[in-house]
Parts: structure tokens; C-alpha cells; sequence
């Protein structure tokens, strides 16, 4: 009797979070009595994915490859009673302090970046992360409950910390407390799955965690635990110390590939690329990093090669010098980014349109936030 008031109840929270994120667009008319007869005959609630990543300039081929990429396949695969759910987390921007006018200037790259990408506003709801209050409640009020001791073992605070204690920057709040902020992104809008790398696992288990917790001290399935979906893209190195990830603040410009770069620059970026001396073409990460992200980028950037994996694309490779493979693998590289540049000089002209697509996500992720807000307020005794 308890596993079918579960059932009951989980399927109850699919249907709310389907109606606050519309949905019930889909169905003509009679929304109450198509959508029982649908949950009567399907054997899986529908889905809601959420993701998003942070407007801090050009996204480079390792978002791309890494989270990006994935963004579109889901939404061009996902049944069609798949929610997809796609933020620019600007507020997530701040932790680090920006200049406002450039800020602003990203934001609109970003968005036109999306939609360069793939990304369909009528498909997905794409919506800037500050155009929804309700994220910065929920946020608030998981805070209430949030471990400062689990924030304080979360990764990246104990690397800032070690850079700190070394003589860097002096420490925020809004750094230490982000993932909270994470866990609100998430859970607010009833997502069921959530597309990360290998680095963010750790964040979306403190999601689980917290969710689970809140459930637990009100009584109530309240908020809804995700599951992880691992991106299958390995993420990639930067081109020019490939033992760290490729980012967008390395200060060395040649250390990562911009989806709006030139064909010349990606050839000759690649051309510069850090290798070794060892003779032929291994996949050795450990020991050949520099080779092996090539062979990432190679793998990850298309079908030009069928390999089923780097390991095999290496032996395919083995007859080559590492100068034509980097021809290879910037050749394949253009013909990932290229049609990328050229969709995305168009739209980010079009301003009005840019516009239009924010002003209707905005409207779409409020609709869909407000639902799972309502039961969080009523469940801690806000109304």
C-alpha cells in the first residue's frame, strides 16, 4: 500500500512539474482528461533535463563537445514529452566580480551562441538564470538547511581555499554557497535529469542530497531528487598545458578554440598545440597528455574517422607524423565550428529577435519554477 501512495504521489509531482512548465500545450483540448489517459498507458513519467552554463564570453570547443553538444542531441532525440530546460546562470557569473558592461555584452553572445548551436526557443525553454526570481528564493531557503560542513569538503572551495591560504584572491560567500544555488537551478524547476561533466557529479549528488533532506524534515515529497546524466564526451585539455582543463579565463588566448574563431586561427592554434617527442601515434593520457587530447578533440569533433574509440583512432593514425595528424584533427575541428561561426554572426545581429527569444523563455521558466516554489513555501509555512 506505501510503494503505490509512492507511485501515486511521484507521478503526481511528473504531472505538476509537465502543467508549471506548459506542457499541456501539447494536448488539445480536455488538458485534465488526455493527460490521465496518457499517464494511464505509459510505463515512464515524462522527463524534465536541465542544465546550464555560465555567459562569461565566447563558449570554446571543450563546452561544446563537453556539455553543449549533448544539449542539442537530447533536445533533437528526447521523446516529445520531454521537458528541456537550458539557463544562462549569470547569477552563477558573479561569484567572480565582472565588469557590468561586458557582462551584459556576454549575455547576448551567449544566447546567440545557443541558438547558433541548435538550440530551438520553441523546442527547449532557453532563459537567462536572473530573469527568475525563484531560483534566488528557493536558494534562500535550502540555505536554511544547507551543511556548511559538506560546502566546506565540496571541491573547488578546498582548491580556492589552498590558492587563498597561498596569497590569492580573498574568499566570497557567494563562492562558497553557490552550489546551493546549483542544487535551486535544478530542483526548482522539478528537473528529473540533469546533463553534467565528470568535474560536476559532485554537485548534482549535494542536489540529491539536499532535496532528499528537505523531504525528509517536512514530511512531504516536496522537491524531486535528479538523476545524473554523465556527459559521454571526455572533457577536453587546453592546447597549450594539456594537464589542465581548456577554459575561457587562461590567460594564454592560443590555449583553447573559440566556436566563433577563424579557420585560420583553428589551424594554427591546433599547429601550436603541445605534444611530445616520444615516435608514433599513441592514446596514453598519463603519459602522452599533449598526443591524447588531439585524439579527444580528433574522436569527439565527428564521424570523419570511424573509430570506436581513441585507442583505435590512434592505431588508424599510427602511419602519421604528429604534423599531419594535427592537419587531421584541425580539419576536423573547422568542420565542427564553421557552420557554428557563420549561423552564429547572423543571429547575434539580430537583436530584436534576441530580444524576443529572452523575453519568451523568461516567461516559460517563471511558469515552470512557480509549481515546485509553491510547495516549498507551503511545506516550511511562507502561506
Amino acid at each position: 500500500m506505501f510503494a503505490r501512495h509512492c507511485v501515486q504521489r511521484r507521478d503526481t509531482l511528473w504531472r505538476q512539474a509537465a502543467i508549471a512548465a506548459g506542457r499541456y500545450t501539447r494536448f488539445n483540448n480536455g488538458l485534465t482528461h488526455q493527460y490521465r489517459a496518457l499517464s494511464a498507458t505509459t510505463t515512464n513519467p515524462p522527463k524534465t533535463i536541465f542544465s546550464g552554463i555560465q555567459p562569461t564570453g565566447v563558449p570554446h570547443l571543450g563546452n561544446y563537445l563537453g556539455a553543449l553538444q549533448q544539449w542539442v542531441k537530447l533536445q533533437n532525440e528526447s521523446s516529445p514529452d520531454t521537458t528541456l530546460i537550458y539557463s544562462l546562470v549569470d547569477l552563477h557569473a558573479i561569484t567572480i566580480r565582472q565588469d557590468p558592461a561586458l557582462l551584459r555584452q556576454w549575455k547576448k553572445e551567449s544566447l546567440a551562441m545557443l541558438l547558433a548551436i541548435g538550440l530551438d526557443p520553441k523546442r527547449s525553454i532557453v532563459f537567462h538564470q536572473s530573469d527568475v526570481p525563484a531560483h534566488t528564493e528557493l536558494m534562500w531557503i535550502l540555505s536554511c538547511q544547507a551543511s556548511t560542513g559538506y560546502l566546506g569538503r565540496m571541491t573547488q572551495w578546498k582548491d580556492k581555499t589552498a590558492n587563498e591560504k597561498d596569497g590569492g584572491e580573498k574568499l566570497k560567500l557567494g563562492l562558497f554557497s553557490y552550489p546551493v544555488l546549483q542544487a535551486a537551478d535544478v530542483l526548482v524547476h522539478g528537473a528529473t535529469h540533469v546533463p553534467v561533466g565528470h568535474d560536476q557529479a559532485q554537485h548534482l549528488e549535494f542536489a540529491r542530497q539536499i532535496a532528499n533532506g528537505f523531504n525528509e524534515n517536512y514530511g512531504k515529497d516536496v522537491l524531486l531528487a535528479p538523476e545524473t546524466l554523465i556527459s559521454p564526451a571526455k572533457r577536453i585539455m587546453s592546447l597549450t598545458d594539456p594537464s589542465t582543463k581548456m577554459s575561457k579565463s587562461h590567460p594564454n588566448p592560443k590555449s583553447r578554440i573559440l566556436l566563433t574563431d577563424s579557420d585560420d586561427a583553428i589551424r594554427s592554434k591546433i599547429k601550436s598545440a603541445v605534444t611530445d617527442s616520444f615516435d608514433g601515434i599513441t592514446y596514453q593520457p598519463d603519459r602522452r597528455p599533449g598526443v591524447s587530447n588531439l585524439l579527444d578533440i580528433f574522436f569527439h569533433s565527428g564521424e570523419a574517422v570511424e573509430t570506436d574509440d581513441q585507442v583505435a583512432l590512434a592505431k588508424h593514425l599510427e602511419g602519421l607524423n604528429l604534423k599531419a595528424v594535427k592537419e587531421e584533427v584541425a580539419m576536423a575541428v573547422i568542420e565542427v565550428v564553421r557552420p557554428i561561426r557563420e549561423r552564429y554572426e547572423n543571429i547575434v545581429q539580430d537583436q530584436k529577435m534576441l530580444d524576443r527569444v529572452a523575453e519568451e523563455g523568461k516567461e516559460k521558466a517563471r511558469r515552470s519554477a512557480e509549481m515546485v516554489l509553491g510547495r516549498v513555501r507551503k511545506a516550511v509555512g511562507l502561506f
